[in-house]
């Protein structure tokens, strides 16, 4: 792409994404993503029903009555977006493709970051780790993202949404928010999902597009895998091949569900064809 196109394209999603962050999402972000550390603020004399194991014992000693730690919630935050940059990003059948939704779903939470004072890094993952952005603080910081978001090509175009969890896990070692944006078109790793939100609050945000939930009854289309690039013929004129097609993205669905469920993320599901403002109101609303 070239500059003076990407600095254009830079630009709207700014001003889009950083109006919708400081109208509509300051609030919720605050509430919906606390800090998870305590740090020590003061000691204090112990008063009728606080909780004996706050006790200071060295103060307690050296006064000669009881004296308690006080902590406070540190409210200062890292940000970690993993994004899937796979090949499957690259689609879409009414208005958007699944990339633009990512771009400016992670644009939104990057602008609501540096507004909180927050720290953000980006993860861009595919079937290995295709960049990683540290974590930092300032609008300069969140446009070189946005940036990324726009013009990065990927080495690959196969998914390894394990492998990007494995890499966090070990990349970033103190406590964080973490948001997954993907269309979790992937099996086989719930257990890296759960040893992630063990330590970091994790959040998986799922893009789809329509017709990955239905067929169109078109008659015979060509069909491209996006990650493999296998091409085959479909007769969606069939009317049992579109109900099996719609069986099994409902399966994958409640299955995806369990995972995580089982590992304790929050999620929530977005469509391309919809607007992804209520679905993260949804998300805050339900952390609050």
């Amino acid at each position: 792409m070239e500059t003076s196109e990407l600095i254009k394209r830079v630009r709207k999603i700014e001003i889009k994404t950083r109006g919708l962050s400081k109208n509509i999402f300051a609030g919720e972000y605050h509430s919906a993503f606390k800090g998870r550390g305590m740090t020590f603020a003061e000691v204090r004399e112990y008063q009728y029903g606080d909780d004996i194991r706050s006790i200071d014992w060295n103060v307690t000693a050296r006064f000669g009555h009881p004296y308690i730690k006080i902590f406070e919630e540190e409210r200062e935050l890292t940000v970690v977006l993993l994004i899937d940059v796979s090949g499957s990003r690259d689609f879409g059948t009414v208005s958007r493709m699944k990339r633009d939704i990512f771009t400016e779903v992670a644009a939104t939470l990057a602008f609501s970051t540096i507004q909180n004072n927050d720290k953000i890094g980006v993860i861009f993952f595919s079937d290995k780790i295709e960049k990683f952005i540290p974590p930092k603080k300032g609008k300069k910081h969140v446009l070189q993202i946005i940036r990324e978001l726009i013009d990065f090509k990927p080495e690959s175009n196969q998914t390894n949404i394990a492998a990007a969890l494995r890499y966090f896990t070990n990349a970033i070692k103190k406590s964080s928010t973490a948001f997954i944006i993907s269309d979790f078109i992937d099996t086989n790793f719930d257990k890296e999902l759960m040893i992630a939100n063990r330590k970091h609050d994790v959040v998986a945000l799922q893009v789809y597009d329509v017709r990955e939930t239905e067929l169109p009854d078109v008659g015979l289309v060509k069909l491209k895998d996006a990650e493999t690039g296998k091409r085959i013929w479909v007769d969606t004129s069939d009317k049992r091949l579109r109900t099996t097609y719609k069986h099994t993205w409902g399966e994958n669905q409640l299955a995806l569900q369990k995972v995580f469920t089982k590992s304790g993320v929050d999620s929530v599901s977005m469509s391309t064809s919809e607007d992804y403002v209520r679905a993260l109101m949804k998300l805050f609303k339900m952390r609050a």
